[in-house]
């Protein structure tokens, strides 16, 4: 028995992709009374994803499952312990700092935080104008021409109202169009989403991901939308990848993995999702009780086998499971589906 194929759009590497992760590892060192070797944190551990040019992603999974660590290690703010990640035919593991940030202006960040992500002694034409000036471009028409087209883009209308504000003027709403008007200045060819309505009310979140979804139909974006909530999720994204633990469990188009969820760890993340009607609040599975596990020491073989209510005994806290093909671009790391293995020839 051999580990299955990757034979879907998401784990093809192929000239139209513009992110490829390859077994990707991020690993922090833990120091006892500042300078004793520790152990390491794990927090991302052999991770493979790829992206293709204009398709949006997501990454799902609760707290603790390493979705920052991965987002910030694609944005090489953290470097990776192993693996690469490629972006547009470059190695961004071995940028120079010219090379460096070039691949920054061509990269897009949205914080999950809007107030914090921006300076608060800045009013919002100065914020929209530093990446410009960071990236050379020195005139100053051209500049204000491209804040008013960004900040049209957001919907922030009547631009002049809104460019002598200071973040603190602004609605939570109206601040997170600032973000992403901030992210789109430069033009990128990929954007990266930090939970990006998670701090917003629910009234304002549908509105931000469908500017969202429009920048990224206009642009040609490639996205990467990190989330805990796959509410969101249905709305936004054509694929999906689960992650729990420092790994992805499960991955599949959108449709394919909301209706034929496999993972019994995505069956809880879909029990714990809120649902807006009340008749469907009965019909919610029970959520696994218990939390992630430390990544510090992960358990062996199936990380999710202490909290899973389908633990094979002998086999999932022995084995780690490899990657099981189920068809339509759907895969999982879960025993549960070891008939799907591909056999040895």
């Amino acid at each position: 028995m051999k580990q299955a194929e990757m034979t879907n759009k998401n784990t093809t590497g192929s000239s139209e992709d513009i992110l490829v992760l390859d077994n990707l590892k991020v690993y922090f060192e833990l120091k006892k009374f500042g300078f004793q070797h520790a152990g390491y944190v794990h927090a991302v551990d052999g991770v493979d994803l790829h992206l293709k040019r204009g398709e949006t992603i997501a990454i799902v999974g609760e707290s603790g499952s390493g979705k920052t660590s991965l987002m910030r290690t694609i944005l090489r703010l953290n470097v990776p312990t192993g693996g690469t990640v490629n972006f547009d035919g470059d190695v961004v593991n071995d940028l120079n700092s010219e090379k460096l940030k070039a691949f920054r202006q061509k990269v897009g960040y949205v914080q999950q935080d809007p107030y914090g992500a921006m300076p608060p002694f800045m009013n919002v034409q100065t914020i929209l104008e530093e990446p410009l000036k960071i990236a050379g471009i020195k005139d100053k028409a051209e500049r204000h021409r491209r804040v008013i087209q960004v900040m049209e883009e957001v919907k922030m209308t009547p631009v002049e109202d809104f460019l002598t504000k200071f973040p603190h003027q602004l609605s939570g709403g109206q601040q997170q169009r600032i973000v992403i008007a901030r992210a789109m200045i430069l033009d990128p060819v990929l954007l990266v989403a930090d939970e990006p309505v998670s701090m917003l009310d629910a009234s304002v979140r549908v509105e931000i991901l469908k500017l969202l979804r429009n920048l990224q139909t206009t642009h040609n974006l490639a996205v990467i939308y990190i989330t805990h909530d796959l509410a969101t999720v249905r709305y936004f994204s054509e694929y999906i990848y689960v992650m729990y633990a420092g790994q992805i469990i499960e991955k599949a188009p959108e449709s394919e993995l909301i209706n034929n969820t496999a993972h019994p760890y995505t069956h809880a993340l879909l029990a714990a999702t809120s649902d807006p009607d009340p008749k469907n609040v009965d019909e919610m599975q029970d959520v696994p009780p218990g939390e992630p596990p430390s990544l510090v020491n992960p358990p062996q073989g199936c990380r999710f086998h202490p909290r899973c209510p389908q633990m094979i005994p002998g086999l999932c806290e022995v084995k780690e499971p490899p990657e099981f093909d189920l068809g339509n671009n759907h895969l999982t790391s879960c025993w549960l589906f070891r008939e799907h293995a591909i056999a040895e020839d």
